[in-house]
């Protein structure tokens, strides 16, 4: 079975194959269905390519990281604070501490975007407070711990190791799941892509 590479998007087949394709294809019934030889449509291109890139984009790490401990800390803090506790409204006081925070150019700069969009009520930062003020006392990194639910626990990352020996749990920038993914998409698409040229041109059409 030879191979033709000086028109890959047309064929990788020689002239011979083909012929060998095409008498098959006309003598082939089906069952008394009928295929044409038709190129896949531009849009349904456009539309994978689109659905590979959404699913990065919206699971890239960047956007799907996790609420750390750490964007609740300023918040937590303000909570004791005469001005907040003299607001008896639980919606007004977290209303106040936003304020304060975004108040805050150096800290919101740094966690703005994740306390956006993992926003809490104040019950919320009550069930996390005692947990979060412990691991503070305890000198922990707060980035290396995630809250989910009512829970404050250590990530399950394992990055480069530290001084101590220990090793980083702060979530990376790229996830080992998406090397994969970059490798099994192009294998994949690079093999449809093979299949279906080994067949005749699209610019042949079977006669039915």
């Amino acid at each position: 079975m030879a191979w033709v590479f000086d028109n890959p998007l047309g064929t990788l087949a020689d002239d011979k194959q083909n012929q060998v394709a095409k008498d098959l294809w006309e003598l082939e019934r089906l069952g008394g269905l009928t295929e044409d030889n038709n190129r896949l449509p531009v849009p349904v291109v456009w539309l994978l390519v689109l659905t590979i890139l959404t699913a990065f984009a919206i699971t890239f790490p960047l956007w799907g990281q996790r609420p750390t401990a750490a964007i609740y800390q300023k918040q937590i803090a303000l909570m004791d604070t005469p001005e907040i506790k003299a607001i008896k409204d639980d919606d007004k006081a977290m209303e106040k501490i936003n304020q304060a925070v975004e108040a805050d150019s150096t800290y919101f700069a740094k966690y703005g975007p994740l306390i956006v969009r993992h926003p809490v009520t104040m019950d919320d930062l009550r069930i996390i407070k005692p947990q979060v003020e412990a691991l503070e006392k305890a000198g922990k990194d707060l980035e290396e711990y995630n809250v989910v639910g009512d829970q404050v626990a250590l990530a399950n990352f394992e990055g480069n190791p530290k001084p101590d020996g220990e090793k980083t749990r702060k979530q990376p920038w790229w996830d080992k799941g998406y090397t994969i993914d970059v490798f099994y998409l192009t294998a994949f698409c690079v093999s449809v892509m093979i299949v279906v040229k080994r067949l005749p041109p699209s610019s042949w059409q079977p006669k039915h």
